[in-house]
């Protein structure tokens, strides 16, 4: 099996992974590398056409697509070495990466240093357990908006959706502007998951109603969708009886939340938060594991990609100062755990790290 060696490896080549690299490389590490599954830079934006991002990062509204082509730009232009189409397999305790794509086949790289930033995923319809069978037509609302944006191709016409995260609320009115019908919005809680400018842009711009303390109770139809109930839930989520409404449709659009994509690192042996879902991580976003860092929605679920930037920043900075501490031999620094007050579910980081 073909073995290399890089001082930094960064698994995950979406604004999370391409962020930290950049600021790795103005923090001085050059020799630098960056795996990303997908056939290019640029992560989960690159099916996010619509505006609303950078207007933190550079005080302008950015489509997800234009958002990634100006970090994917600063990569190229400081000539940061990455490979797509590259899936990596596994991370071990010494920093160990194994990978595999087309080209090399599987091989291994020895890392110095490796951040993680591999993104989330979303919850799938198998985590939801909704009573009925497994008709065609049920898709989480990031598969659809990818089929709809990037391969010009139509789940469905007649459309509920479940959750009110933000993806869900940019996709009825996606679906809506190409010509379908969507009947509601049904959310488990008393409020919405998404930001209150989705809401008013997404829902109430094009008279969506958004239906809360709602909930999907059953699936309708054997090979294709047919239609779903829906009913009212109670404080304790639980459905109303006699609240049920069947709602004729042929497409069902899931956004039930975002799940930090941390199979590598449980391989790894790297504490998890119970919370977030992501790693625990002090003050530099370095994992229990030394040498390894944790950033972007891998170690929590942020609202904006701009935020998304900023604590990749923090993380190929640190990064680059391990790779230099290192090299001097600076002892390992003492750390205190921080825990959640009243109100507070979670501290990020978990922990603050001092020099001894």
């Amino acid at each position: 099996m073909k073995r290399i060696s890089h001082e930094l490896v960064i698994i995950g080549g979406g604004p999370a992974g391409m962020s930290a690299a950049l600021a790795a490389y103005e923090a001085g590490t050059k020799d630098i590398l960056i795996l990303e599954r997908d056939a290019r830079l640029g992560g989960i934006l690159q099916q996010c056409i619509h505006c609303g991002f950078g207007l933190h990062r550079f005080g302008e509204e950015l489509t997800g697509p234009e958002y990634a082509a100006r970090d994917r730009r600063k990569v190229e232009a400081l000539h940061i070495p990455y490979m797509t189409g590259t899936m990596v397999l596994s991370l071990s305790p010494d920093r160990v990466v194994t990978a595999v794509n087309p080209t090399e086949g599987i091989f291994e790289i020895q890392a110095g240093v490796v951040v993680l930033a591999m993104g989330c995923r979303e919850r799938p319809a198998g985590a939801l357990t909704i009573p009925g069978n497994r008709p065609a037509g049920v898709y989480t609302a990031g598969a659809a908006q990818k089929y709809v944006n990037m391969k010009g191709l139509m789940p469905g016409r007649e459309v509920v959706i479940l959750g009110s995260g933000d993806i869900g609320l940019i996709m009825a009115r996606r679906m809506t502007l190409e010509g379908a019908h969507v009947h509601a919005v049904c959310e488990l809680m008393p409020y919405s998951g998404g930001l209150a400018r989705n809401i008013e842009q997404c829902l109430h711009d094009f008279g969506i109603p958004l239906r809360l303390s709602h909930t999907v109770v059953r699936l309708h139809g054997q090979k294709r969708l047919e239609g779903v109930t829906v009913a009212r839930v109670d404080e304790n989520r639980r459905p109303i009886p006699a609240t049920e409404e069947y709602i004729p449709c042929d497409t069902l659009l899931l956004s039930c939340g975002l799940i930090p994509e941390n199979e590598l690192t449980k391989g790894a042996g790297i504490r998890l938060d119970r919370v977030t879902g992501g790693a625990e991580v002090d003050q530099r976003r370095m994992t229990s594991l030394a040498g390894v860092f944790a950033c972007g929605n891998v170690l929590q679920v942020h609202d904006l990609v701009d935020y998304v930037s900023e604590e990749a920043a923090i993380a190929g900075r640190s990064a680059a100062e391990f790779l230099a501490n290192s090299r001097e031999n600076i002892k390992t620094p003492r750390s205190v755990s921080l825990k959640a007050g009243q109100g507070g579910r979670c501290t990020v980081p978990q922990r603050m790290s001092a020099a001894e």
